[in-house]
């Protein structure tokens, strides 16, 4: 039975469901999945459309109530918003180094991961959304709010199931449908390499304190407070701070605690630790560390670790070199499984994954090209983490979508502004 209570002025209701593991085998093994249906209190009984959130990722849980981002308290205007935990994160069956572990061997680790993309999120929000309408509501189609991977299933819901869609928007993620990972990565360096031209022209002393920073942990075995060491490659890999509005000072903040006076010197602070290991560490979020790259996989080419070997094209992010420092991005590296201990015991599945060749496709060029849902997109000029020119190429093809391109926000624009959410609503309900 769905659970229901207040919080903060919201009616929130939990359902649960289980959903198959492998939607092409409907009577084989099941997952449970889990989603919150948020209201403005006191408009419950109303008749109210539903919108349902695709957060980014992958491997991120739903938004929780009591931290919404600024597009929820617009959205409750006019939506029942149902906060869907992807499978593997949150209070869905959860898919990590624990229950991972219950596998067999890493091949069956790997195959079980497989089933995590887009193609079986969206089927599950499919059974979800009928799942809903079961107490005698009407089975209409909902509205899908996707930001950033949560774009890309957008995308993939248009293909695969544009029937429960009613209107769809999407924000800093419109992926390219044909592009192999190495395109992606190969546009995203060049973009990282700038956003770290931006963050030292605001913040010029910062390249001597991360410099002596990087210099101290090569010369220096650096635990973290929770035992791993901290390496400079690892150091390198806080620049995933500088692709949102909402965490491009932070890494500012954060080096000004670098150092404490230390009987041999300085030191780095345990503060300073704690935030580097917060930002660095995939313990909350171990999914996005292993399917990050299987979520550009299609094609028949394997993946094989793009963003490690297309990094050798980019020098500057070489910290051996003897130039300043270079952040890098949104990139998982092989290496990520040899020093982060929530990612260890999957390093032997990760590889497995790299190498894999038998993906489906994620999109349907033809049925996109042929659409026939309202579609608005915010395409962000200076986007870290989504290429502009990928995304404008994918909003050229699919028919009737509308693309806003603005430079006015970074990838969490939706996040921090609700007037992105009023410009893509009005855009789909063709009033702008």
């Amino acid at each position: 039975m769905p659970t229901a209570y207040r919080h903060s002025g919201l009616a929130v209701t939990e359902h649960t469901l289980d959903v198959p593991l492998d939607h092409a085998r409907p009577d084989g093994p099941t997952i449970t999945l889990f989603a919150r249906e948020v209201t403005a209190a006191g408009r419950e009984g109303e008749d109210l459309p539903r919108l349902l959130w695709l957060q980014g990722g992958p491997g991120h849980r739903a938004e929780r109530p009591d931290a919404p981002g600024a597009w929820l308290h617009r959205a409750l205007r006019d939506h029942r918003v149902v906060l869907m935990d992807q499978r593997g994160t949150g209070r869905s069956t959860p898919a990590d180094r624990h229950t991972l572990a219950a596998h067999p061997d890493p091949a069956a680790t790997a195959g079980y991961l497989a089933r995590f993309r887009a193609d079986a999120i969206v089927r599950d929000a499919e059974l979800l959304r009928r799942h809903l309408a079961a107490g005698g509501e009407r089975d209409r189609p909902w509205t899908v709010l996707g930001q950033s991977f949560g774009g890309f299933c957008a995308l993939t819901y248009l293909s695969l199931a544009p029937e429960g869609l009613e209107k769809v928007m999407i924000t800093g993620g419109l992926p390219s449908l044909t592009a192999h990972a190495d395109d992606v990565y190969r546009a995203a360096y060049v973009r990282v390499l700038d956003h770290n031209a931006r963050y030292f022209e605001r913040y010029p002393g910062d390249q001597r304190l991360l410099d002596e920073v990087a210099a101290h942990l090569a010369g220096n075995d650096v635990r973290l407070p929770t035992g791993e060491r901290l390496t400079v490659r690892r150091l390198q890999t806080l620049g995933v701070l500088l692709g949102t509005a909402s965490t491009f000072d932070r890494l500012h903040y954060l080096l000004e605690t670098a150092f404490v006076p230390g009987p041999r010197g300085p030191e780095p602070s345990d503060p300073f630790l704690r935030a580097v290991e917060s930002a660095v560490s995939f313990a909350e979020h171990p999914l996005y560390a292993v399917l990050h790259e299987a979520v550009y996989a299609q094609g028949g080419r394997p993946t094989a670790w793009s963003a490690h070997r297309v990094r050798e094209e980019f020098p500057a992010f070489d910290a051996s070199r003897g130039g300043p420092l270079r952040l890098t991005g949104e990139m998982v590296y092989p290496w990520h499984f040899e020093e982060d201990p929530a990612l260890v015991p999957l390093r032997e599945a990760a590889h497995l994954l790299a190498g894999r060749t038998d993906w489906p496709p994620l999109y349907d060029p033809d049925r996109l090209a042929g659409n026939r849902v309202p579609v608005a997109a915010a395409v962000y000029h200076d986007d870290m983490y989504v290429d502009r020119e990928q995304s404008l190429r994918t909003a050229a093809h699919v028919r009737g979508l509308r693309a806003w391109t603005t430079d006015a926000h970074a990838h969490d624009g939706v996040r921090v502004d609700p007037g992105v959410y009023d410009r893509l609503l009005a855009m789909v309900r063709g009033e702008a």
